[in-house]
């Protein structure tokens, strides 16, 4: 059988070399330490459970509409009156089978092959994927801890061509755990392309505001989704904002790649969005202790943190003077101490040298996994 070369291309997400590793080492009887996975360990809240049971025994289990249910819509236009003061309309929203498709399907909208999307380096790591598996370009534009791990607008200037045709954000940042400031995000929408905004990790940020791109422009498609502060990632519910004149092109692909998101996820939705505000205040509190208690150990046991996170759930460690090999060293942190981390190498090259740890786990497993990667690395 005939492998495409596009497929072939695809790189794997290494973080789930390390998961699966580490699964297998906790069944062989090993005490294992998830500090790679990014993921919330917590149930998904109780309200909203009980409202995709309801919509079950009520029957709701048929297709819905393309762009999703009217009240999950709506609902989502008022969290982001109430949150950020920006007035979107229910026909501008698409409530998409996680964040993941909603990216897929706002780059598609945007590039035809051959044509550049310009992102940081590091990079979620799927990201340069969605951008190959259409046929386009990603350019990556290096982003180090001189930029505070900022996308940097003059950088981005520099690298404009006429193929370029968007520009991609995350803003809380996996892996860095950065958020974008007010600054730079103006300067980025002042460039006069189309921005292409995973806010995905929105809800959990710590020590600074978080900003949606649509207070400073309307020439920009939103992702975002309930999976990270809403404990749900299995439900597969995120949404997509678009501009007016790409609704119906991103509805033709709905249409043809998904028909539409889950019907049932889709009423625990407005169950997140209308009563879960007490369970994610919680769970949000929980991650601010965490962070705290992950920056505190790791600076006691001599990690430098070149620039301290202050949203999702990330800390980013320079291995350089250990390793340059991230992969080898992650797969050996966790076979002599049984920690699973993530190697840099996944987030792309101005990763290559880092480690990511994620404080989604208890504090005391963060204290614990953290002295043992700390007594690993002294004893090489």
């Amino acid at each position: 059988m005939n492998i495409s070369e596009k497929a072939q291309t695809i790189t794997p997400f290494l973080v789930m070399d390390v998961m699966e590793r580490a699964n297998t080492l906790s069944a062989q009887g090993r005490d294992v330490i998830h500090l790679e996975v990014g993921e919330p360990d917590f149930d998904t809240p109780a309200c909203i459970r009980t409202a995709a049971l309801k919509a079950m025994e009520e029957g709701k289990t048929h297709y819905t509409d393309s762009l999703g249910i009217p009240e999950l819509r709506a609902a989502i236009c008022r969290h982001y009156k109430t949150t950020y003061g920006v007035d979107i309309e229910p026909e501008q929203v698409m409530v998409t089978a996680g964040s993941s498709p909603g990216l897929l399907m706002a780059i598609a909208c945007l590039v035809d092959a051959h044509d550049e999307l310009i992102m940081s380096d590091p990079y979620y790591a799927c990201y340069p994927n969605f951008v190959k598996i259409l046929s386009a370009v990603p350019r990556c534009i290096p982003t180090g801890s001189d930029d505070g791990f900022q996308l940097n607008p003059h950088k981005v200037r520099e690298a404009l061509s006429p193929s370029t045709k968007a520009i991609l954000i995350n803003s809380p940042a996996n892996p860095t755990g950065i958020c974008l400031d007010s600054a730079h995000m103006n300067e980025l929408c002042s460039l006069g392309l189309p921005i292409i905004s995973d806010e995905i990790y929105h809800g959990l940020v710590y020590e600074s505001q978080q900003h949606t791109i649509l207070e400073y422009t309307d020439n920009a498609i939103v992702i975002n989704g309930f999976s990270k502060a809403y404990a749900m990632t299995g439900w597969r519910l995120g949404w997509a904002i678009f501009p007016k004149p790409l609704i119906r092109t991103a509805q033709k692909l709905q249409q043809n790649l998904m028909i539409c998101a889950p019907s049932l996820a889709q009423w625990g939705g407005i169950a997140a969005l209308t009563e879960a505000s007490d369970d994610v205040r919680r769970m949000h509190e929980i991650f601010a202790r965490r962070r705290r208690v992950m920056l505190d150990v790791m600076k006691k046991q001599g990690f430098v943190i070149e620039v301290e996170p202050t949203g999702a759930f990330y800390v980013l460690v320079n291995m350089k003077d250990v390793s340059t090999d991230s992969y080898g060293l992650a797969m050996d942190i966790l076979d002599h101490t049984g920690v699973g981390v993530t190697p840099g190498i996944d987030f792309g090259p101005g990763a290559a040298t880092y480690i990511r740890f994620s404080y989604a786990n208890s504090e005391k497993n963060i204290i614990e996994g953290v002295e043992r990667v700390a007594d690993y690395i002294r004893g090489l």
